[in-house]
């Protein structure tokens, strides 16, 4: 946990699928009932403590830590094939550092695949919230 117990917000785009994915996985690991509404993007840190930002803090561990296989496992052409406005700005809390070793994972994975963040996002995530992993025992 952050020296200060508390976590930052990254911004990702999602696709409204992955989203709702996302949503539901949510719902199910924290009790998060409006997501879409839950984090103030104005925001500059969220409280250690908070359900949904715990949540999300673990899945964005997870990812950071599983990010080799999930890039093998993302399904790029797929993501790359959404309307580029049928995304949705989402955020996540994690720890600082969590943030950024993930803003560099997915900008690197941009770079490889030429493609742009929103693509890279909704890929990976598509992939790490299609194994429905269990958070709790990381």
């Amino acid at each position: 946990m952050a020296t200060d117990d508390r976590y930052k917000l990254l911004g990702v785009y999602l696709s409204e699928d992955v989203f709702d994915a996302l949503d539901d996985f949510l719902y199910e690991t924290a009790g998060v009932v409006d997501y879409e509404e839950y984090f103030d993007s104005s925001a500059s840190t969220i409280p250690a403590g908070d359900p949904g930002a715990d949540a999300t803090d673990r899945l964005l561990s997870a990812v950071v830590t599983d990010f080799a296989d999930l890039y093998d496992e993302a399904a790029f052409d797929a993501a790359r094939g959404v309307d580029p406005d049928a995304f949705v700005l989402t955020q996540l809390a994690a720890e600082p550092q969590t943030i950024t070793n993930a803003r560099e994972r997915f900008q690197a994975a941009a770079t490889i695949r030429e493609a742009d963040l929103r693509t890279v996002h909704t890929a990976i995530l598509s992939a790490f919230l299609s194994r429905e992993p269990e958070l709790e025992t990381r």
